[in-house]
């Protein structure tokens, strides 16, 4: 056992606790990262899943990491490179036709199934567009923080609430009215009113049950459609695309300019306890029992993991009280296949673009619909919703010559299943349906699979701490979001506990590899040291 110190000392070395922690130490704090893990990057991680074959284990995709973060950590210089989809999305319908999305191919393809559906879509892009721009100028900063602490405490925060209200005051009335209704309404009661052909629905409406235990008709699933369109690559807002090497290029990345910057990163480390003397928290303790004391603690765990580590005598009983029923649990179930040859599609068997797509096997909102419905019933849908890409297309240092990899991100399935089934013992039948499901779009695709890694919702909570499953750490849901997340009253990374942050995707604005928490919630912890209070 041994005593370290440092300025900070931060638990998980996911790609938001790495975020947080070059930031503190390109201004001159000593950091200590300690991650559960043998490696760095979370659920951010590439790795080798069947001999010869590797690919992204989790997070699977780049579009949200935000640029301010990308140039500030100079990760192109650290090896990262992010290459473009050359077809945005492909969706294969049952009765062969399909719809291919991208720059200079939507309206002709949806055109084919609705005049009126191409000829509105510009409007319908341009006005999504006004409101994601909105959601992508307050990413960068922290909500304003409904606290009780008096009017002069609050100060900061009705200062912070008058910038968000002068951001929205500028839209015209027809851009406040969509705010409001993409915050409010489900996907699916949004897409009705702009498009009359199902194939456009559901390749729009997919973005909002992606992670999201819910139907496309569940209220509120229209701000998870909205969530996954703020991003950008290389410039190109909307835009998806791979990072050359898999996900943990971007972590790698990371971890190179954190090293640079002096930050001390201490793998296999599972922290046991969050240090407190007096009330306040002074460090952390591992699984081994080593001891990092540290002039404030940040955390990249899940907000009920976290806690969890600390006191409860510490922290106030209407927080625990919340964080009992802070909602976490996707419907994610997450596979990597190898392949030896790519998928032939009944709608377009020959390789081309679509096979560097988001390619989507769920033909229409009702299908979504029904994947919920029977995965509350019976623990996962027989005709489930599974999204494919092929990241070998783009970048040929994942599979041998001739071979693929396949990322498999299939909902629904449910975070918990019903009394008598455990996920142990159904894994395998569930992995065989999805395989069987994209082989019903490109028949033979299930010959082509010589290898496989099955992820369930416990098994990702397991790997990777993801709670429920749930890649958001935390439902997107209106009473988790904003000045709400994780609780309303710690909407500004600092939590209950004087010296404790939350620095990961249950902090604002939520999940996706954003890094935007880390970046924030570095800023508060170095705020606090200007102001003295630690």
């Amino acid at each position: 056992m041994a005593t370290t110190s440092c300025d900070v000392v931060i638990l998980g070395a996911g790609h938001n606790g790495l975020v947080c922690a070059h930031r503190l130490a390109q201004a001159g704090l000593s950091v200590t990262v300690l991650e559960r893990r043998g490696v760095v990057g979370g659920a951010a991680v590439t790795e080798t899943f069947h001999p010869g074959f590797r690919n992204s284990t989790a997070s699977y995709t780049v579009s949200l990491l935000r640029p301010e973060i990308i140039a500030a950590m100079e990760l192109q210089r650290h090896g990262l490179r992010i290459v473009e989809r050359r077809m945005a999305n492909f969706l294969p319908l049952p009765d062969g036709r399909h719809l291919a999305a991208g720059p200079g191919r939507t309206a002709a393809s949806v055109a084919a199934f609705s005049e009126r559906d191409a000829q509105r879509l510009p409007a319908y892009e341009a006005r999504l567009e006004t409101v994601a721009a909105v959601l992508r100028d307050l990413v960068l900063q922290a909500p304003p923080n409904l606290g009780d602490g008096g009017w002069l405490a609050a100060l900061p925060d009705l200062i912070d609430a008058g910038r968000v209200a002068r951001r929205l005051s500028r839209l015209d009335l027809t851009a406040k009215r969509d705010v409001m209704d993409l915050f409010t309404k489900s996907a699916g009661d949004w897409l009705d009113g702009w498009f009359e052909s199902e194939p456009i629905k559901a390749l729009l409406g997919f973005d909002s049950v992606v992670g999201n235990y819910a139907s496309p008709y569940t209220p509120g699933s229209a701000y998870v459609l909205l969530h996954h369109v703020f991003g950008e690559v290389n410039g190109h807002k909307g835009a998806w695309g791979h990072a050359i090497g898999g996900m943990g290029a971007i972590t790698q990345a990371m971890a190179k300019a954190c090293a640079e910057a002096g930050v001390a990163i201490r793998l296999d480390s599972p922290v046991a306890e969050v240090l407190s003397e007096k009330g306040r928290a002074v460090g952390a303790v591992t699984a081994e029992g080593d001891v990092v004391r540290a002039r404030a603690v940040v955390s990249n765990l899940h907000p009920r993991l976290l806690f969890a580590k600390v006191d409860p005598a510490i922290v106030p009983a209407d927080f625990t009280e919340r964080m009992t029923r802070y909602a976490s649990g996707s419907g994610t179930f997450r596979m990597n296949v190898a392949l030896s040859a790519l998928p032939r599609f009944t709608s377009l068997p020959e390789p081309g673009d679509h096979h560097t797509a988001g390619i989507i096997i769920a033909p229409s909102l009702a299908y979504m619909d029904r994947a919920h419905a029977q995965a509350r019933l019976s623990g996962w849908s027989q005709e489930p919703i599974v999204e494919m890409l092929i990241p070998s297309t783009l970048d040929d240092t994942l599979a041998p010559p001739g071979g693929h990899v396949a990322s498999l991100f299939c909902q629904h399935v449910a975070p918990v299943l019903p009394e008598g089934l455990d996920w142990e013992s159904c894994r395998d039948r569930v992995a065989d349906l999805m395989i069987e499901t994209v082989d019903r779009y490109a028949p033979g695709f299930k010959a082509s699979v010589v290898g496989r890694l099955a992820l369930s919702p416990a098994d990702l909570e397991a790997r990777f701490g993801l709670v429920g499953g749930d890649i958001f750490h935390g439902r997107l849901t209106l009473d988790q979001l904003f000045s709400a997340r994780p609780v309303l009253g710690h909407a500004d990374y600092r939590m209950p506990v004087p010296g404790l942050y939350l620095c990961g995707s249950g902090a604002h604005p939520g999940g996706g590899v954003t890094g935007a928490p880390g970046f924030n919630a570095a800023a508060a912890v170095l705020a606090d040291r200007r102001r003295r209070r630690f």
